[in-house]
């Protein structure tokens, strides 16, 4: 990109060849050339860097209002469903990329429809995806993309955000199919992140690189023949199930990835499905521990506020379908280091690494931390948490808000000038801000009963129906704060949770509009009685206590599975 003195841009490209070819400039012509016109005609660059300038304005302006309603959603599901890889799962063909935020959105479409078919689709991308060479059967967590269609061969690089964001729909298809597969997953995928992304001050790490030893995958890919030399007389069932072969199926190497049922090895070796299950995860075991011996693939370090918060989200959510205590200390340990680490006259900044902090935070980082601190609130409701959400939500209002546009710039008013203030509106690998904020908006109305909060979410989805509406794919985060402004959160508090069959319920029911807060102290909910979610709400040391509330109407506090079935 070259830019004038006063850095507006006036010529940008993707690529110059190093010389001249193919008709095509080489850098250093292409330099010479710049330098002559900005020396003989430079009111010629004044005016392309004014037009460049201009252009770039009006790609940030977003002016197509559009009342909430339930066509919207139609509209949004019915486009979506129209670029569904049927066969394969998951959007489009190759490269595929996971698409988190639109799996959700369908899964909670299929819930106000009533048709299956959008669940169902959801189930065959998770099922094909944790079965695939995107996921690493070894050692757990998610390669970057497919370059092809039936994720068979993976980009090997490993993002923190796809592995924050991935475990949260894997929990919401538990939640609804009680496939143990996803359990597996969302626990293999966490125990990696705590495993090999995680710092000892509690931060995440960015990412793992692609390549080991100068090769794209060395580091998961096999040959048959070690296997065998491995595995022994197990080698068999092994190299069935997952796919290996004397050719392999990448460059001459195995990807690992499982096509076939449990039960057909099972008939095919005479042996009970347990018995191969067994065998399996002991294969795994073996050649995970050869594995860790390799040179492993190169680590970035760097730890930023964004893509942290969407982890504390992952293991609030892994938490709630596992019950691993281990996971809510990972989010609770994350939420402590973002506020040793990561503030500075209280503000958020963005990065982290080698002991130093840097960059004024932007809108990724504030919405997805409230996000995060009301996600991590619902399980440990300890007021200071739901003070912080506020504080930043009012900062949030405060420096990014665009009044005219309605919805957030991407920075604040104080942050360095640029020659725009950009805005993120797309929810793609990672869901926008806008969307992010729009959905923590509408929950903390519900638990505060500030209004400046729904006025606010409102107004941002309005300003981005349309679009989510015509381009589904774009939107998906933000389709899901439409479900649940259009489906009004229910608020469901749980009172001293030691009847484990109420606690295991809720926890385990699909209700993604619910705002569902589980209280175990006596005096987290007296130090709450002043927010009207919490007010009127009594304790009970000897007993379990739920009351349900929709549209600020609460029910009797309810003791039993079936009073709570009546209502949620």
């Amino acid at each position: 990109m070259f830019l004038t003195p006063d850095q507006r841009p006036f010529y940008v490209g993707t690529y110059f060849p190093p010389l001249d070819s193919y008709g095509r400039p080489g850098f250093g012509s292409l330099v010479l050339q710049l330098a002559q016109a900005w020396k003989e005609k430079p009111d010629n660059v004044e005016q392309a860097a004014e037009n460049f300038v201009n252009t770039l304005q009006k790609t940030e302006s977003v002016a197509l209002d559009s009342k909430l309603e339930r066509s919207i959603l139609d509209e949004a599901a019915v486009n979506l469903l129209s670029i569904a890889d049927n066969t394969n799962g998951g959007f489009g063909q190759a490269p595929k990329f996971p698409n988190a935020s639109n799996l959700s959105f369908m899964l909670r479409y299929s819930k106000l429809s009533g048709i299956a078919k959008f669940q169902e689709f959801v189930f065959k991308t998770l099922s094909k995806m944790a079965n695939g060479g995107m996921y690493d059967q070894l050692g757990g967590g998610f390669h970057r993309y497919s370059t092809d269609s039936r994720w068979l061969v993976p980009h090997f690089e490993k993002m923190l955000y796809d592995n924050a964001l991935l475990p949260p729909v894997y929990a919401e298809a538990y939640q609804l199919s009680k496939d143990p597969r996803y359990l597996e997953v969302i626990h293999d995928t966490l125990r990696y992140v705590l495993g090999h992304m995680t710092s000892p001050e509690g931060g995440f790490y960015s990412a793992q690189d692609a390549d080991s030893e100068g090769e794209e995958g060395k580091f998961y890919v096999w040959k048959k023949k070690e296997i065998q030399e491995i595995l022994g007389k197990d080698s068999d069932i092994f190299c069935l199930y997952y796919d290996v072969t004397d050719g392999g199926n990448f460059e001459g190497h195995t990807i690992l990835y499982n096509s076939m049922n449990l039960s057909s090895i099972a008939f095919h070796f005479g042996k009970s499905e347990s018995e191969i299950r067994q065998i399996l995860k002991q294969s795994r075991e073996k050649l995970y521990a050869v594995r860790s011996k390799r040179i492993p693939p190169g680590r970035d370090d760097k730890i930023m506020t964004s893509w942290n918060s969407l982890m504390i989200t992952s293991f609030v959510k892994g938490y709630r379908v596992t019950g691993e205590p281990d996971f809510v200390q990972s989010a609770k340990k994350c939420i402590e280091f973002i506020e040793s680490r990561l503030t500075k006259d209280g503000e958020l900044l963005h990065t982290y690494k080698d002991g130093q902090s840097k960059l004024r935070a932007y809108l990724d980082d504030y919405a997805y931390f409230v996000n995060a601190l009301l996600d991590y609130f619902e399980v440990e409701p300890s007021k200071k948490y739901l003070d912080l959400a506020v504080y930043y939500a009012d900062y949030l209002l405060g420096h990014f808000w665009d009044a005219t546009q309605k919805n957030f710039f991407f920075t604040a008013d104080n942050h360095e000038k640029l020659i725009i203030r950009t805005k993120n509106i797309y929810d793609l690998s990672l869901p926008s801000g806008n969307s992010v904020a729009a959905g923590v908006m509408l929950r903390l109305y519900h638990l505060t009963q500030e209004k400046k909060y729904l006025d606010v979410s409102v107004k941002v989805m309005e300003s981005l129906a349309v679009m989510a509406a015509e381009n589904p794919f774009g939107f998906g985060q933000l389709l899901n704060a439409i479900y649940a402004y259009l489906q009004k959160p229910v608020e469901i508090t749980m009172i001293n949770p030691i009847n484990t069959d109420v606690k295991n319920y809720l926890l385990k029911k699909f209700i993604p509009e619910a705002i569902l807060v589980m209280i175990s102290k006596k005096e987290d909910l007296e130090s709450l009685k002043d927010f009207q979610f919490f007010a009127g709400k009594e304790f009970d040391a000897t007993k379990t206590k739920v009351y349900v509330c929709r549209d600020f109407t609460c029910s009797l506090p309810l003791e039993t599975v079936p009073e709570i079935e009546k209502l949620v």
